[in-house]
């Protein structure tokens, strides 16, 4: 592995380094959490949209070994945020990262799968820093335009993963199955035992399943980090 990055705002995982440079998007446990509990088998193309410092790409990259990944972003300082941390991984071979609009882009085949940890803010103060603004709120891109054009970046029996609040996973969902979408996997994310789920994670496909594996997972309890969270992140985080 290459030497760890020296950069400001490195967050070090066990195998690789993500720098969060000028990027709107520093590594968050939202990323994290989809990257970990993302599933598949036998996948040899994801299609990471909005990658950002290139988190989930990277996560990929290290759970998949036989799948090459292509990262896209709008965003010119997300795409070199996230090239500096391709190269400073070891699986800089098997990342493509792109400068591309997902409403523009054309791959030359469908994907396995298809990751995102898209934009959750609908209403409200848009950030003052354009570039976290650009990352987080939506604005003249929906969700639904979202899954409209990942039906047809899609391999047949591929799926896509995101994580969204609740409300706006559960709407999503709900809009999604108009569109012909089949949800494969639910898992609502609870910051505490104490608290209501914050966050949804969820899997769609446009083939039909049998069954939905639906979870809960709560990330702490009586200040640590549950058996359940430690088990899906332990392969990245150093301290677990």
């Amino acid at each position: 592995m290459k030497k760890k990055s020296q950069h400001p705002k490195t967050f070090h995982f066990k195998q690789f380094s993500v720098s969060g440079g000028e990027c709107g998007m520093p590594v968050s446990t939202d990323g994290v959490l989809l990257g970990a509990w993302m599933n598949g088998e036998n996948l040899r193309s994801i299609l990471d949209i909005g990658t950002g410092t290139g988190l989930l790409a990277l996560f990929c990259a290290q759970r998949f070994p036989e799948a090459h990944i292509t990262a896209l972003d709008i965003d010119e300082q997300a795409i070199q945020t996230a090239i500096h941390n391709r190269d400073n991984s070891p699986w800089a071979s098997r990342i493509e990262v792109e400068h591309q609009d997902i409403l523009t882009f054309t791959p030359h085949s469908n994907y396995d799968a298809i990751i995102c940890n898209p934009p959750y803010f609908t209403t409200g103060q848009v950030s003052m820093t354009p570039a976290r603004a650009l990352a987080r709120h939506v604005a003249g891109f929906s969700h639904q335009q979202l899954l409209h054009h990942c039906q047809h970046l899609l391999s047949p029996s591929g799926q896509i993963s995101l994580i969204l609040p609740c409300q706006e996973g559960n709407t999503l969902i709900e809009q999604a199955k108009q569109q012909g979408w089949f949800l494969t996997r639910y898992c609502l994310v609870s910051p505490t035992t104490t608290k209501p789920p914050t966050r949804l994670l969820f899997s769609l496909s446009r083939s039909a399943h049998d069954t939905c594996t639906v979870t809960n997972l709560t990330i702490r309890a009586q200040n640590r980090y549950t058996a359940a969270f430690t088990e899906l992140t332990q392969a990245f985080y150093l301290k677990m």
